[in-house]
């Protein structure tokens, strides 16, 4: 089984976090949507999205990320030869269907200073131009790519877009702290697979410095917040990368290379 991931990719932690805590064992494939990896032809031949993760086992391909989750259940159940094992309940779906719709892409972008959001978007078209040229067939898909591109910068110019985003989140975080005056875990006592499509999204907060206003204004989810940070997969699919100083070393590691490149195009 091999999974093609990033640490930064929101959707590629939530499949890391079950992979650990299904106790699976997968290949790892780092592809760096930062810096473009996922436009590379031999990865973009096998999801012309471009986006992550993939995950392959054989030649069963899954893109989604809900659909790829309960393909590791059913891994999961029968690896361990016990039927007694049970799927993810109803209600632990409609929470992965629920978090899943609210889409982080726009919310992250606009928290990242614009000078930097820029430059990066603008590498990323140069990329996208430099494969059509290379990868004639390519090139129309790269063309739907590079529109998309530009599609986003506008967006992000208007005010309603991310009014919405943020609403929409508000009111995510405002039903999980309902419930979570109830329950210790979204769906109940024990952790789920809900669980792991939210932490993620809580981690994304963090690393935009935007903790104390929209989780520590919660108690309920800041206490939960404090307990799934102690979980072995939170600290090796998150952790590792994004607490303390290992998330400045991440973000000016990617800077780094995301430069780097673009100098090396003008020669």
């Amino acid at each position: 089984m091999q999974l093609y991931h990033h640490p930064y990719s929101l959707d590629s932690q939530r499949v890391r976090l079950a992979l650990e805590e299904k106790g699976i064992d997968y290949t790892s494939f780092h592809v760096n949507p930062v810096t473009g990896k996922n436009m590379d032809a031999s990865f973009f031949r096998r999801n012309t999205n471009a986006k992550l993760p993939v995950f392959q086992n054989g030649s069963h391909v899954i893109f989604d990320t809900i659909e790829i989750i309960q393909y590791l259940e059913k891994i999961a159940k029968v690896s361990s030869g016990n039927e007694n094992i049970p799927f993810s309940s109803s209600e632990v779906i409609e929470w992965m269907h629920k978090i899943q719709k609210w889409n982080p892409k726009y919310f992250t972008l606009c928290h990242i200073p614009e000078k930097h959001r820029r430059y990066v978007s603008k590498f990323l078209r140069q990329v996208l131009i430099a494969r059509m040229a290379e990868t004639p067939d390519l090139a129309a898909d790269y063309h739907k790519k590079l529109k998309e591109a530009y599609e986003t910068e506008e967006k992000l110019k208007n005010p309603d877009v991310l009014k919405q985003d943020k609403e929409h989140l508000v009111r995510l975080l405002d039903e999980v702290e309902t419930q979570l005056n109830e329950t210790a875990y979204l769906a109940g006592k024990e952790f789920s697979m809900a669980d792991v499509m939210l932490i993620p999204v809580l981690a994304r907060l963090v690393i935009l410095n935007l903790e104390d206003e929209y989780i520590g204004g919660r108690p309920n989810m800041a206490k939960y917040w404090i307990m799934v940070q102690q979980r072995p997969s939170y600290k090796k699919v998150i952790g590792k990368h994004f607490c303390g100083w290992r998330k400045h070393k991440t973000l000016v590691k990617t800077w780094c290379i995301v430069h780097i490149r673009t100098m090396l195009r003008k020669f």
